[in-house]
């Protein structure tokens, strides 16, 4: 079924409607999640959250069409939220422990660079993470964080700059 029918379904309470526009994302949202909170326990507890705001305000959404970025930025929101919360640090050693469980299946070049991300500041590591892990595009990313496609193309540039030189010159894509 079409978004915009589901959505104005779900705006007049209609339950299965909502539950079925989550299930048509739910491997986008879990993603965006796990790049947020890094293990699969803190992810489910994100989109818990994220499930219920998107019940108790679908009514406010006035624009059908934005559904899916408007349930990401609620997503990223709810992440940040349970990070602030629980002021979650994640050392190298825990990732390499977690190497062998991860969907995205860590490698040492990956901890390396996991090394390496961790040193930008948060602004630049979210909008990295965005880009590069989920392959958003900066409209997307822009939307999500709420910020000038501008200063999304900013903070990545600098940020690969900087990761660039901390690797020592050795250019990725």
């Amino acid at each position: 079924m079409e978004t915009a029918v589901l959505v104005k379904k779900a705006k007049k309470g209609d339950r299965e409607a909502l539950v079925q526009l989550i299930i048509e994302r739910k491997e986008d949202y879990y993603k965006l999640a796990y790049v947020y909170m890094k293990n699969p326990e803190d992810t489910l507890d994100a989109l818990e959250d994220m499930i219920v705001i998107l019940y108790e305000n679908i009514h406010r959404l006035r624009k059908e069409e934005v559904f899916c970025s408007w349930s990401k930025t609620i997503l990223a929101n709810c992440c940040k939220s349970l990070l602030r919360k629980n002021k979650k640090l994640v050392s190298l050693d825990a990732l390499r422990e977690e190497a062998g469980e991860s969907p995205f299946g860590f490698k040492d070049s990956q901890i390396v660079l996991e090394q390496h991300l961790s040193r930008l500041s948060g602004k630049q590591q979210e909008a990295i993470r965005l880009r590069f892990y989920l392959d958003l595009d900066y409209q997307t990313i822009a939307d999500i964080l709420k910020i000038p496609v501008g200063t999304v193309k900013s903070r990545i540039s600098i940020g690969l700059q900087k990761l660039e030189k901390a690797l020592g010159g050795e250019r990725f894509e």
